[in-house]
């Protein structure tokens, strides 16, 4: 008992004496300082940004099925050509942060997934959906904003047929052990029209669209913008590796 009370009574008086000998640069650290990256102003990407599309041509794409991508370029915008299949990043990319940003046609055809239907794929498997959700019924783990069949938005923040919208991505890959274990699964943020609707959700693994999500070890892959034969219309896309 003695030497329990004898440690405490060192200890009370041990942390005034400490605390006295703290100095405000004890805590300030100066190394290493932060890249200076200019930010865009007026809807331009920031300096550090791989520009993916900037209004003129489709040369950062390609087809997954081989050869140029076969989208319609037009007024500054690139729009789904039914048909021709998704679209990919030539460049392969791991952590990023995306901008994009879409519109669904003015003019409203079909319903449910069948309305304004796209979508933002990374490594060409976990999908954030681009969908017409304004005033629209559908599953809400597949409706704009979601992770497919994975994670229901926390809010629903789809402007109207027609309008552009924005989506701002900061997609963290998986990482995988040398025997192809999880060591950390796939996370997604997502501001929809700068509102929070992702916070930082984990991913089971590929948003499929039938079964259950299983990961298999990939490094780093593309980006890819999906054809659901809905005329949806993308500009002013850029990323940055993270």
């Amino acid at each position: 008992m003695k030497t329990t009370l004898s440690v405490l009574l060192l200890l009370l008086f041990a942390i005034p004496a400490q605390s006295q000998e703290f100095t405000p640069e004890m805590t300030e650290k100066w190394s290493p300082v932060p890249e200076k990256v200019t930010p865009g102003l007026m809807g331009t990407p920031p300096s550090d940004a791989i520009v993916l599309f900037d209004g003129t041509d489709l040369s950062s794409w390609e087809s997954p099925r081989g050869g140029s991508a076969g989208w319609t370029v037009s007024d500054g915008a690139m729009t789904v050509k039914a048909g021709t299949g998704g679209i990919r990043t030539r460049q392969a990319f791991g952590d990023v942060q995306l901008h994009i940003e879409w519109r669904t046609p003015a003019e409203v055809m079909g319903d449910g997934q069948g309305r304004g239907n796209s979508g933002v794929f990374f490594h060409e498997m976990y999908e954030v959906q681009v969908l017409d959700s304004y005033e629209s019924i559908t599953y809400p783990n597949g409706q704009a904003g979601s992770i497919y069949k994975q994670h229901i938005p926390l809010v629903n923040v789809t402007r109207g047929p027609g309008e552009w919208q924005t989506y701002d991505i900061i997609f963290q890959s998986p990482v995988f052990a040398e025997d192809g274990d999880v060591v950390r699964p796939a996370i997604v943020t997502v501001l929809h029209n700068g509102v929070l609707i992702q916070n930082h959700v984990e991913l089971s693994g590929p948003t499929e669209y039938i079964g259950i999500p299983d990961y298999s070890a990939h490094g780093k892959g593309a980006i890819m913008l999906q054809d659901h034969g809905n005329p949806v219309s993308y500009h002013n896309v850029w990323v940055r590796e993270l």
